[in-house]
């Protein structure tokens, strides 16, 4: 079993940054992928950005390319994501994942999830 905890939303004006933080417990973190997804009001969650275990494969959004950074502290057992020149449309409840296998492709890969954490980006 895995545990997490995302922290780190808030309310932000366009163009600002933020960053999300998903403290995991339970069993090792490093075996695990773990991802960023979002959901927006009335929408279905989508990926944002993930973090594979084996080597260092990371993979985005289209949307958030080059805006938003994922890392990982395997020592800390913490996933981050960083969120520069946020967008209206990124407001949306940030949610952390972990999966088991080796390169998840879909969110039905991901077997555990966190609460979320709301992130909103004012115009």
């Amino acid at each position: 079993q895995v545990q997490l905890v995302e922290s780190g939303g808030g309310l932000v004006q366009a163009g600002g940054s933020l960053r999300l933080s998903c403290a995991a417990s339970g069993r090792t973190f490093s075996s695990y992928a773990m991802g960023w997804f979002r959901q927006a009001p009335g929408k279905e969650r989508e990926f944002v950005a993930a973090r594979m275990w084996f080597g260092s494969r990371i993979n985005y959004a289209d949307a958030v390319k080059g805006r938003f950074t994922i890392s990982r502290d395997n020592a800390k057992n913490t996933l981050y994501l960083q969120m520069n020149s946020l967008k209206p449309e990124d407001t949306a409840v940030y949610y952390c994942a972990a999966s088991s296998a080796r390169f998840p492709s879909s969110s039905h890969e991901y077997e555990y999830w966190g609460q979320g954490t709301q992130v909103t980006v004012s115009s």
